[in-house]
C-alpha cells in the first residue's frame, strides 16, 4: 500500500505550467518528487497551459510551441515559440484576472520575472515556476527530474502522470473552498491554477495544501 499521508512513496508527476490547486496538493504529500521529462509531449494537458478566472468565465492560458500542440518530441526537448509575445498577453491576463486579489502585490514580482525569463525549452520553464512556488508555499519534497521513461511503475511509486487534465480538471472533489475574486459573477471556480488559490490567499496558501488524499 502507497503511505502517501507519511510522505513515504516516491512520487511520479507530469510537468505543468503554472500547474493546478490540486497539482500541488499532491506535490506537498510526498517527499521524493520526480517530474517525467522523457515522455512523449502530450497534447490537450496542463503541460503548457493554466486556467485561471476573469470576470466573465475561466480563461486558459497557453503556451506556444515550435512546431505546434500536434509535435511528438520528448517532453524535455519540447521549444517554446516567440514568434508572438506571449508573455505580455499573459501577463495581462493575469494582472486583469487578478489586481483586486488580496496578496497580488506580494506575488506580482516574482510571476512577471518567470515570465519574462524566455526559457528556451517548455520543460525549463515549468521548472523555474515549480521551483519558485515551492520556495513560497515552503513544499517540503525533494524536486527531481526523471532519468528514463517508464510505461508502468511498481508497487510503491505513485504514478500521477496526466491524472490532472483540462477535460476533468473540475471534476476533483478535493479541492479547497476560499473566496474568489469575480465569485459573485462566475461562481466558485475549483481547481484552477494554484496561481488563483496564491493571490486570493497568499501564506494560507500552505495550509490549504496540506489536506491528505
Amino acid at each position: 500500500m502507497i503511505k502517501q499521508n507519511n510522505k513515504i512513496s516516491p512520487l511520479i508527476i507530469d510537468s505543468q505550467y503554472f500547474g493546478t490547486i490540486n497539482y500541488y496538493k499532491i506535490l506537498n504529500n510526498f517527499s521524493n518528487i520526480e517530474i517525467e521529462q522523457y515522455e512523449s509531449y502530450q497534447k490537450m494537458s496542463f503541460r503548457n497551459r493554466c486556467m485561471v478566472a476573469g470576470s466573465n468565465g475561466v480563461v486558459g492560458l497557453s503556451v506556444p510551441l515550435e512546431k505546434g500542440r500536434g509535435q511528438r518530441e520528448l517532453m524535455k526537448d519540447v521549444r517554446i515559440s516567440y514568434s508572438d509575445k506571449w508573455q505580455v498577453q499573459h501577463w495581462r491576463t493575469i494582472e486583469s484576472c487578478y489586481s483586486r486579489a488580496p496578496f497580488f502585490e506580494f506575488y506580482r514580482d516574482g510571476v512577471w520575472q518567470l515570465l519574462r525569463q524566455k526559457e528556451t525549452y517548455l520543460l525549463d520553464l515549468n521548472m523555474a515556476t515549480l521551483n519558485w512556488l515551492k520556495k513560497v508555499l515552503k513544499i517540503p519534497g525533494d524536486i527531481s527530474l526523471t532519468r528514463q521513461y517508464l510505461k508502468t511503475y511498481p508497487e510503491g511509486v505513485a504514478d500521477r502522470r496526466s491524472t490532472i487534465l483540462p477535460k476533468n480538471y473540475q471534476q476533483a472533489e478535493t479541492c479547497p473552498r476560499y473566496t474568489q475574486v469575480f465569485e459573485d459573477r462566475i461562481g466558485f471556480q475549483p481547481n484552477l491554477s494554484i496561481l488563483d488559490l496564491l493571490f486570493c490567499c497568499g501564506p494560507e496558501t500552505s495550509s490549504l495544501l496540506q489536506t491528505t488524499f
